[in-house]
């Protein structure tokens, strides 16, 4: 029997909390373990003190990072970058080809069409010009892992499933109510942006996972 391809997030900044004496704020970022592949960091939050607070708290060693993955421009996914680097001196940068630049001393990857970043997790590309999302591959089906979900669930959804049955997402679907698009997913965790959270979390009450900052959950 194949190794099961296990897989954990730690939700690192949200909007809210799930775990005491983490700070919170307005944005999104999260770590990323999967079988064969280094540690992921997506997205950075707003505020980068902040976001190294909580690793510290978390036991996250951020020179032990090994891909940095920013799904789009926005301060509140970038903001902790720069503080991350300073304390990271080797991670591989994968950004959206629309803001990719260079970074002095880094391998930068701009990312524009669907990407394996690991064996087991692909980013869906840069869709519609705006935002990139990671799918992940595991035994029990594909997980999307969003930063706001600009270009609308649907189209990340469509990518997503050109892998495999997806099996949840996590992460900010901002306005998105097109509820009946998720009735197939096993776990649904809307964190940051999301609007309509009380909409989902009644809705789907068994698939429903209440996001927050020191959220893990091993997949």
């Amino acid at each position: 029997m194949p190794p099961l391809k296990k897989m954990r997030i730690i939700i690192i900044y949200d909007n809210d909390s799930a775990k005491a004496g983490l700070k919170t704020g307005w944005g999104f970022s999260a770590l990323i373990e999967v079988r064969n592949a280094p540690l992921i960091l997506f997205d950075t939050g707003n505020d980068g003190a902040s976001l190294l607070d909580n690793m510290e708290q978390l036991g996250i060693d951020p020179g032990k990072i090994g891909i940095i993955v920013i799904s789009h421009a926005h301060s509140d996914h970038t903001g902790g970058l720069s503080d991350v680097l300073e304390l990271n001196r080797h991670a591989k940068l994968y950004l959206p080809a629309s803001i990719s630049g260079r970074i002095a001393g880094r391998e930068v990857i701009p990312v524009s069409l669907p990407t394996y970043i690991s064996e087991d997790v692909i980013s869906t590309g840069e869709l519609k010009g705006i935002e990139q999302s990671l799918v992940i591959e595991t035994d029990r089906g594909i997980v999307v892992v969003t930063g706001c979900s600009h270009p609308g669930v649907g189209e990340i959804m469509d990518v997503a499933s050109r892998y495999g049955k997806v099996y949840g997402i996590i992460g900010g679907l901002h306005g998105f109510r097109n509820f009946d698009l998720l009735n197939s997913l096993s776990l649904i965790c809307p964190c940051h942006c999301t609007q309509y959270k009380s909409e989902i979390k009644a809705m789907f009450p068994q698939q429903y996972a209440a996001c927050g900052a020191g959220l893990t959950l091993e997949i």
